[in-house]
This record gives structure tokens, C-alpha cells and sequence, in this order.
């Protein structure tokens, strides 16, 4: 299992919320197919939005990979590296008009693009990979304890001066 950039773990599980909520419940494969289809559509044309997650979208389905090693270690990074090398890793080749979309994305948004196929081969791909472990738990297990100092049932002197009938020192 590899460490991916944490970013691209996080667009990997929002592309599979944005699925999953087209898709809805139960799932309705007509409306799915026509989201995909109007998202490669502006793709292929040369439009749609600069969006990593809504490129991912229009790919998942017609993205084929030719190197899953190579894409893993592209998800190392999510800023860098470099997109004709990611270009290369995988195709569009079941239709034309996802042979279009791949030629026009790479083309336009090149360093989008290579972030959307990362992000698709991420999603199609989750057990290659794992993510940092970002539970509360997790977290609190390197925590010094610092917060410690003050009583938790001890109001603090900006909540007690509220109440203060004499008004006190006040700024």
C-alpha cells in the first residue's frame, strides 16, 4: 500500500460522493449517464469547468490505465510533476468522443487534467492505495496535553466578568 498526497485522497473521496449522489438511491443509471455524457461533451469541445472532480467524473467511465505503478507514484505529489508523463499512463480509446475529450483536456488544462487522472485512477483504485489516518483519535495521539492547565469546570475570568454586578475593571 502507498501514501498518496492527501489532496488527491481527498478529491478521490469526493469524486465518489459526487457518484454516488448522482447515481442517488436507489440508483437511477439513466440520470448518471446523462451527467457523463454532457460533461464529456463540454470536455471534448473544448469547454467545461476547470474543476478536478468534474474532469474526474467525465473520465472515471472511458479511462483506461496502461502503467497503475506510475499513476501511484504521480499521487505522491499533487502540484508537481509532470503531465505528458501522466498523459502517457493512460487513454481514452473505447469512442471518439472520449478520444476527443482526453486530446482536448490534455491540451487545454494540462495540469488539471493530470490531477483528474490521478484522481479517476485513485477512485477506480482504492486498494492500492491509503490515506493518512486523519481521525480524531489519530490525531489526539500526538498531543501533548497542554490544554490540561486549566480546570474544565473553572470559569474563566472573561466569563465571570460578565456576571460582575460591581462592573469591575473594565477596558
Amino acid at each position: 500500500m502507498k501514501k498518496v498526497h492527501p489532496e488527491f485522497a481527498f478529491q478521490s473521496r469526493e469524486l465518489e460522493g459526487q457518484i454516488e449522489g448522482t447515481l442517488g438511491d436507489p440508483p437511477n443509471r439513466k440520470n448518471y449517464d446523462m451527467m457523463v455524457q454532457a460533461l464529456v461533451s463540454e470536455y471534448a469541445n473544448g469547454d467545461g469547468l476547470d474543476d478536478v472532480n468534474l474532469m474526474a467524473f467525465a473520465l472515471v467511465d472511458r479511462i483506461r490505465f496502461t502503467d497503475p505503478k506510475g499513476l501511484i507514484r504521480e499521487a505522491y505529489d499533487y502540484e508537481g510533476g509532470d503531465p505528458a508523463k501522466v498523459f502517457a499512463m493512460a487513454n481514452c480509446d473505447g469512442d471518439d468522443e472520449g478520444r476527443a475529450m482526453y486530446a482536448a483536456i490534455c491540451d487545454n488544462h494540462p495540469e488539471l487534467a493530470r490531477q483528474a487522472i490521478v484522481t479517476a485512477f485513485l477512485y477506480k483504485n482504492q486498494a492500492r492505495w491509503e490515506d493518512d489516518d486523519q481521525s480524531l483519535d489519530q490525531l489526539a495521539k500526538d498531543d501533548e496535553g497542554d490544554d490540561d492547565e486549566l480546570d474544565e469546570s473553572a470559569a474563566g475570568d472573561d466569563f465571570t466578568q460578565l456576571f460582575d454586578q460591581d462592573g469591575g475593571d473594565r477596558e
